[in-house]
């Protein structure tokens, strides 16, 4: 029997617009919210996705599309873990069971799925430089549209968001930012502005004064023409000097808040409101994460999202597999890694942008927390701040994704390699991320590496390979090394205790073969083993080379190669333009006699989402590519 999706409650089922939600009478909107919650735990408890981000919103997400126009009215999200309530809301709920999936719904706005994700996300504080862009059109247009931008406290600390306030405040615009603070990322929030949006939620004291000297003006301005003049000036003063937003007012927004984010009347009615005031404006927000399931309000960061099914009462997972040791994940191997590495080299400090979890840096921040720093969501500020430690005689290792490294280019650039610092870079959701999207596949790191001068760039084929990577890279001192690696699970191969050397620049042989040679960059190697054993059986048998390298490559087991084999077949998980392949292109380009060449990797266009085994077979880097290449290039002998 084929399992239906979850059904929508009675309300809920009505809605298959913004313009559907609008017709409904306010006090109807507390049970489209009760009913949208029970939806999203109802569908990512069976489907799985985002979910904390989602719950915490519900209210604010409905609030928003009953004021505003959509899509008349520009609604912008920042990075786009909580719009599934948007998504629903918006026409696409009796398709919502395909979200994340391959050939289904996006897991975040997409301007190409439907006309009310008015600009794509996936990555943090972009919305409010967009959602500018589109207020400033609004203007040059003469228009009469509303742009609103929601971005959570977490999204808030990167450099991009501030620079866009600063230039919102100074520009008048008609723009409305919407504070979303809940303390939370995917990991608890650090910083300054952490501690200050705490400040302003939680200060009895400081909220009490506010409201007395509210009260006192309010007889003031009852007292006649100069004393209402003395009590604006005396109100713009003490508003500055100790109500909350000061911060905000001093870029050049009006501040409201902070206010209760789970109390929908009230926000509609405070939305209705801000409608009315022109300018920049931002309203503050308290929300809870996962509100509404308690297991995710209790643990914010585990229900950050959830893979697999799991009880939508208890949390509890349904069907669990038995419990084995498994393969561990290359994030894990790298985190358990750098801790053996620092207990034995002082000098080891680490840090990074935002995901301590992701990355799986905890285990370093716990063992050594005065040597690991969660630094915010502030990529280039990472980048920056290991280049800083590495002047002064630290092995700064860098815990980034590949695809958040891209937005420290400059930093990599700039502050590393033009210096010759010996940063190291380990590069997590190198190659395909999987149902994240193509805002998360890590597709390009070896093609924009690849250029810069003073960087060696490595991937191991398992786990072994990357310990000892970490290792080799912790004592070279002549440049900076990126070591990158994919999301998930590693081999499950039995490491060795300890650490090894490994000579730079060097590949080995891991079959030798005929006609046919496989030179793979990485953990996708197990597809060309897998290949060429099934070749094998089939009485081909093919050459296959872990290169470990593509800067520098190993020129001297490219000539051997090159003087033993017909054909020479390039694999990796990224960027067929400028990556690992075009390195060998580039080498054996300037030989008179050479094989030919095939590089296989991820094509020129955008690759969205789907588990990362269908995503590799969709774009012909999996096992049945590599025997179909191969078959090809023995049909030209």
């Amino acid at each position: 029997m084929e399992f239906q999706p979850p059904k929508p409650g009675a309300l809920l089922a009505t809605i298959d617009s913004p313009e559907d939600l609008r017709k409904l009478n306010p006090d109807q909107l507390q049970d489209v919210c009760d009913e949208l919650r029970d939806y999203i735990i109802d569908m990512v408890s069976v489907y799985g996705g985002h979910f904390g981000a989602s719950l915490g919103v519900v209210e604010l997400t409905t609030a928003i599309h009953y004021v505003y126009n959509t899509p008349e009215d520009r609604l912008v999200w920042d990075v786009g873990h909580q719009a599934y309530g948007h998504k629903i809301l918006t026409g696409r709920r009796d398709q919502f069971h395909t979200n994340r999936l391959y050939g289904g719904l996006s897991g975040f706005p997409k301007r190409s799925e439907s006309e009310y994700d008015t600009f794509g996300v996936g990555h943090s504080s972009t919305s409010i430089s967009a959602a500018l862009g589109m207020a400033v059109a609004n203007d040059l247009d003469k228009g009469n549209r509303k742009v609103v931008a929601v971005i959570g406290d977490g999204a808030m600390t990167a450099g991009m968001a501030f620079e866009a306030l600063n230039n919102a405040g100074s520009m008048n615009s008609d723009i409305l930012v919407i504070l979303n603070d809940n303390c939370m990322s995917i990991d608890p929030n650090v910083g300054a502005l952490k501690e200050y949006l705490t400040d302003i939620t939680t200060s009895k004291t400081f909220n009490k004064m506010r409201d007395d000297i509210y009260d006192m003006l309010g007889h003031f301005k009852s007292a006649g023409e100069k004393m209402r003049k003395i009590a604006s000036r005396l109100e713009n003063a003490v508003t500055a000097a100790i109500t909350p937003g000061s911060l905000f007012r001093s870029l050049g927004f009006k501040y409201y808040g902070p206010t209760d984010g789970h109390d929908v009347d009230g926000l509609r009615k405070t939305l209705e409101d801000l409608k009315t005031v022109k300018g920049p404006k931002l309203l503050h927000i308290v929300t809870v994460k996962g509100k509404g399931f308690a297991p995710a309000e209790r643990e914010q960061t585990k229900w950050h999202a959830s893979s697999s099914p799991f009880d939508k009462i208890t949390g509890k997972a349904l069907n669990p597999a038995p419990k084995t040791k498994g393969a561990p994940k290359y994030q894990d191997v790298f985190g358990e890694a750098l801790v053996e590495l620092a207990a034995k080299d002082e000098r080891i400090v680490s840090m990074t942008p935002a995901m301590p979890s992701g990355s799986s840096l905890w285990p370093m921040m716990n063992t050594f927390p005065e040597r690991a720093f969660d630094v915010g969501i502030a990529e280039q500020h990472a980048v920056t701040f290991a280049a800083g430690l590495a002047t002064e005689g630290k092995k700064a290792f860098c815990a980034i994704y590949s695809s958040f490294l891209q937005r420290g280019y400059d930093q990599l650039v700039h502050d590393v390699a033009i210096q010759k610092l010996p940063v190291v870079f380990c590069i997590d959701r190198a190659g395909f991320a999987g149902a994240d999207g193509p805002t998360h596949h890590g597709a390009y790191d070896v093609a924009y590496m690849r250029a810069i001068p003073n960087m060696v760039i490595s991937s191991p084929l398992n786990e072994q390979d990357l310990r000892d990577m970490m290792f080799t890279a912790s004592t070279f001192e002549e440049a900076s090394w990126a070591i990158r690696y994919p999301r998930g699970g590693a081999t499950g191969m039995q490491v060795r205790e300890g650490f090894q050397l490994l000579e730079i620049g060097k590949g080995i042989a891991l079959r030798e073969g005929e006609n046919v040679a496989v030179l793979s960059f990485g953990p996708i190697g197990k597809y060309a083993i897998t290949a060429a054993d099934q070749l094998a059986e089939e009485g081909i048998h093919i050459g296959h080379y872990d290169m470990r390298f593509a800067k520098p490559i190993d020129e001297e087991l490219i000539d051997e190669i090159c003087r033993q084999y017909d054909h020479i077949i390039t694999l990796e998980d990224g960027s067929r333009l400028g990556g690992f392949g075009s390195a060998v292109a580039e080498y054996i380009g300037e030989k008179q006699e050479r094989p030919t060449l095939k590089i296989m990797g991820i094509p020129d266009r955008i690759v969205e989402h789907g588990t990362q085994e269908e995503l590799h077979n969709e774009v012909g880097i999996g096992v049945e590519g590599i025997k179909s290449n191969v078959v090809k290039c023995l049909e030209k002998i």
